[in-house]
């Protein structure tokens, strides 16, 4: 008899990873009944025709958020004066104190803080976040789900959303075996680890070792070492359109090189559209000289602002917009979903542009599979004023020192010496695919294209 898998989606961010690459097919060929146990507002099967279970009943307790907050503060204080390192209080975000709510929930949080602000403290926490939640009517509702359909494990796609929590505890007091994929390169030391499973499977070993220093109630025999789906369809020939015909389908001048601007959320990069502007100004002076180039920016899903519409529209002789193709299906950022053509374009770009430019993204890897360069800016705008976060404390994070050199990257740290590094680029004098090719193993693992196949055969060991 098949086993059953439950593939869960508290929201949509795993999407991209476990319904859109072959993720599915690959369990199905191992043997496995698969449906999706889906939270989000995106119908799996309308629009894929998958299997799926969705939860309707959305509500967790309404001190679940509070007490996730301060217990990520408090893991993050933690941190700092276990390891003696003051990268950590970056990691914070500052309180909301606007409006009597919000300062009623920041005096709360702060309290918890203070209650809790120890490591004993956080297992306490953690077991009250628990409580709270096996108390709600989500948790009595995705229990009867599992006891109506009767999976052999469920497989979270994210380990750091609060929606997932009561829908977790409901399978493990069940005796269903729980798995968490921890979904991001930075996730680990940022304190991203809301929930609690039987087992967790990491990109690569360095994230098996970060899981295990910063969690020490995970043993070793917990942690899987499988890859990320993220990175598969770079390797997916079958993506890639000829230059001419990807050219012609964006409006793309045939006879420039393109650099792409791959544009940053508001959080990462509060000036982000003046780096952008910097790169125009290069790429005018190189064309003086002769060049032909232009720029694709690309902006991030889930920026919704229009702080580069300016610059944008004072540069549109050579910048062309290539937005990604991801679909709006709610209000919050996690409710702006891929669509699987965005696969097909994103290779594309990878593939026809120059190189990439921008603000710390793990775009740097998605180049780096095509062999092209990233550049990094790392220098202050002069519009940087008190209350705007400089972009400098993003390369001081725990993630940024996986680098194998310096040369894992090509870091502009002065905007005078934007033009020339591009030059340099172009002319094959300088480039980072060398060490950048030793970084991604290091962060994504040594098999990257095998991401999912471990992922099934992980399970199959856990379920043997």
């Amino acid at each position: 008899m098949k086993k059953k898998i439950f593939v869960f989606f508290p929201d949509g961010v795993g999407l991209r990873n476990f319904a859109f690459t072959d993720f599915k097919q690959i369990g199905e060929n191992m043997g496995y009944d698969i449906h999706y146990w889906n939270n989000t507002v995106f119908s799996l099967k309308d629009n894929l025709g998958f299997e799926e279970v969705r939860i309707e009943n959305h509500q967790i307790h309404s001190l679940t958020p509070l007490y996730s907050r301060a217990r990520k503060r408090i893991e993050l204080n933690v941190s700092e004066k276990k390891f003696n390192d003051k990268v950590y209080p970056t990691y914070k975000f500052p309180f909301n104190n606007n409006g009597l709510k919000n300062k009623l929930k920041s005096i709360y949080t702060k309290l918890l803080i203070g209650l809790y602000n120890s490591e004993k403290g956080i297992e306490r926490i953690r077991k009250k976040i628990n409580d709270l939640e096996r108390s709600t009517s989500k948790y009595a509702y995705c229990k009867a789900q599992l006891l109506e359909h009767k999976p052999d494990l469920v497989f979270c796609t994210t380990q750091r959303s609060t929606q997932s929590i009561s829908a977790l505890l409901a399978a493990q007091d069940l005796g269903i075996q729980t798995v968490a994929f921890v979904y991001s390169w930075d996730n680990v030391p940022k304190a991203m680890q809301v929930v609690e499973t039987d087992y967790y499977f990491v990109w690569s070993d360095l994230m098996k070792a970060q899981v295990l220093q910063y969690y020490p109630f995970v043993k070793e025999e917990q942690v899987f070492v499988t890859g990320t789906p993220q990175f598969e369809p770079h390797f997916d020939l079958n993506l890639k359109e000829t230059r001419n015909d990807f050219f012609k389908q964006y409006n793309l001048d045939i006879n420039k090189k393109y650099i792409c601007y791959s544009g940053d959320d508001e959080t990462t990069s509060p000036l982000d559209q003046y780096y952008l502007e910097d790169l125009a100004y290069a790429v005018r002076n190189l064309n003086s000289k002769g060049y032909n180039l232009g720029i694709i920016y690309r902006k991030c899903p889930v920026d919704f602002t229009n702080r580069y519409d300016a610059i944008i529209e004072s540069n549109k002789d050579v910048i062309e917009v290539l937005d990604p193709i991801w679909k709006q299906v709610g209000t919050m950022w996690n409710e702006v979903l891929p669509a699987k053509e965005d696969f097909k374009m994103l290779y594309n770009v990878c593939a026809h542009s120059e190189f990439v430019t921008n603000v710390c993204s793990s775009t740097v890897f998605d180049f780096v599979t095509h062999n092209k360069p990233c550049i990094y800016y790392n220098y202050e705008q002069p519009q940087l004023k008190k209350g705007i976060r400089d972009i400098g404390q993003n390369y001081k994070y725990v993630h940024f020192r996986s680098m194998p050199s310096e040369n894992a990257a090509v870091f502009c740290t002065n905007k005078n010496d934007l033009e020339e590094l591009v030059q340099q680029i172009l002319d094959d004098k300088l480039s980072n695919v060398e060490e950048g090719l030793k970084w991604f193993e290091i962060v994504a693992g040594e098999t990257p294209t095998k991401a999912s196949e471990h992922i099934w055969k992980a399970i199959k060991n856990i379920l043997a």
